[in-house]
C-alpha cells in the first residue's frame, strides 16, 4: 500500500487494486477542480450528476462549470434527500437519467452527495450499460470517510439496509473538505462515528489520537484533514486486503450489526437516528457484549462510551426519541442482516480498544438475552 502523499493542501490516498486501482484526493476546493481532477485521469467526456435537494443548490453549479471548463457535457439528476431515496424507484429514476444523457462507458456518473446518493449513484453506475465509470464527490463525513471508499454500492430493501446492491468501484473520490463547513453539528458528529470505528477496529493509537484531538477535528483544518486522510487509508488498506468481504473486510461493519437493526427499528426515520448515530449506539453495544462474552474487559466499553458521549452522539438505545420495537423485533433484523451466513450470527466484536474480530456463529441466545437487557 503507497503511503499518504502530499501535493500543497492536497492529500492523496491510492487505492491500488489492479486495473480498478484509483485515487482518493482529501482538501480544499476540489469540487472547483473536479472537472480538471477527472479530465487529466479519466477519457470520458460526458457525465450525469447524480445529487439530492439538499446538496444540489449549495454545490451542483459549482461542479457543472467546473465539468464545463474541462470539456466535460453533463446532465444533472436531483433526487429527493434522505435515507428512503435509496429504493428501486428513485434507481429506476437514476438509471434512465443516466441512458437519456446518452452516458456510455467510458463516460461517468458522478455522485454529489452523501452516503445515499453515493450507494444509489453507484448501483446505477454498476448496472447501466453493465457498467459505467463512477466518481464520488463526497459531500458529509461519513461519506468521505466511509462509504465513498471500497465500492459497495446499493439500495434498501423492505427486510432490510443495503440488501440490495452491486460491487462497483469508484474510478475517482474527491473529497473537498470545504464543504464539510456547512454541515450541521449533529451530521457532523454521525460521520464522526465512522472515524472513531478505524481506530476501534485495529488502531487504538488512532483512537487515542482522537480522544486527544477530537475537539480540534471538528473545528476543521489540518486536524480534520489528518484524521480523514488516515481514515480513508485504513478502509483503503482493508479493501485492497478483502475487496468482496469475503474475510476481514466485515471488519468495517463494527457498529453496524447493531445500528441497522435500530435504523429498521426506528423505519430509517431520520429524524430519530441517523446511520452514524446508529453505528455509535452499535459501537458501545458491540463493546458491551464483548464483556458479556468475557472477551474484553468493560473498561474497554466504558472508554468508548464516554468518548462518543463527549463529542455528542448518542450511545444507549434510550438516547433515541420515541418508543422502540421488542428486543426480539430488533433480533429479528440482525438476523436478516447480510453478515449472518448459513444462518449463523455473525457479530464484529472485540478483545479490547483496536482489537476486533470476525466472531462467527455467535448464540443466538445470548444475543436475545443481552437486547433484553439493554432494551430495557
Amino acid at each position: 500500500m503507497n503511503a499518504i502523499t502530499s501535493a500543497s493542501a492536497i492529500r492523496t490516498v491510492h487505492v491500488p487494486l489492479g486495473e480498478r486501482a484509483y485515487d482518493i484526493l482529501i482538501g480544499p476546493g476540489l469540487i472547483a477542480r473536479a472537472g480538471a481532477e477527472i479530465a487529466t485521469r479519466l477519457k470520458g467526456r460526458k457525465a450525469a450528476v447524480v445529487t439530492d435537494e439538499n446538496v444540489a443548490p449549495l454545490y451542483l453549479k459549482a461542479l457543472v462549470a467546473s465539468l464545463g471548463e474541462a470539456g466535460i457535457a453533463s446532465a444533472e439528476v436531483v433526487l429527493p434527500a434522505g435515507e428512503k431515496t435509496k429504493s428501486f424507484e428513485h434507481l429506476i429514476t437514476a438509471c434512465d437519467k443516466v441512458l437519456e444523457a446518452r452516458v456510455e462507458r467510458n463516460d461517468y456518473v458522478i455522485a454529489l452527495g452523501g452516503g445515499v446518493i453515493g450507494d444509489l449513484s453507484g448501483f446505477a453506475a454498476g448496472i447501466v450499460r453493465r457498467g459505467v465509470r463512477f466518481v464520488q464527490v463526497p459531500t458529509s463525513l461519513l461519506s468521505q470517510v466511509d462509504s465513498s471508499v471500497g465500492g459497495k454500492t446499493g439500495i434498501n430493501s423492505r427486510h432490510g439496509k443495503n440488501l440490495i446492491g452491486v460491487f462497483h468501484q469508484p474510478d475517482l473520490v474527491l473529497a473537498d473538505t470545504d464543504v464539510l463547513n456547512s454541515l450541521s453539528a449533529r451530521e457532523f458528529r454521525a460521520g464522526y462515528a465512522e472515524v472513531a470505528k478505524y481506530g476501534l477496529i485495529d488502531k487504538p493509537d488512532f483512537f487515542a489520537w482522537l480522544e486527544a484531538n477530537w475537539k480540534a477535528v471538528f473545528t476543521g483544518g489540518s486536524a480534520r484533514i489528518e484524521a480523514i486522510a488516515a481514515s480513508c487509508q485504513a478502509k483503503a488498506d482493508v479493501v485492497v486486503a478483502d475487496e468482496r468481504e469475503n474475510g476481514q473486510r466485515a471488519l468495517l461493519n463494527l457498529g453496524h450489526t447493531f445500528g441497522h437493526a435500530l435504523e429498521a427499528a426506528t423505519a430509517y426515520d431520520s429524524s430519530r437516528l441517523v446511520h452514524g448515530e446508529g453505528v455509535s449506539i452499535g459501537m458501545v453495544l458491540a463493546h458491551e457484549f464483548s464483556a458479556r462474552m468475557n472477551l474484553a474487559s468493560p473498561d474497554d466499553a466504558r472508554r468508548v462510551e464516554r468518548h462518543l458521549k463527549e463529542v455528542g452522539l448518542p450511545t444507549r438505545m434510550s438516547d433515541i426519541p420515541g418508543d422502540l420495537p421488542p428486543a426480539e423485533t430488533l433480533m429479528d433484523a440482525i438476523a436478516q442482516d447480510k453478515k449472518v451466513k448459513s444462518g449463523k450470527l455473525t457479530f464484529i466484536l472485540t478483545r479490547g480498544i483496536g482489537q476486533s474480530f470476525v466472531a462467527d456463529d455467535v448464540p443466538a441466545s445470548e444475543a436475545i438475552s443481552f437486547l433484553r437487557e439493554k432494551h430495557a
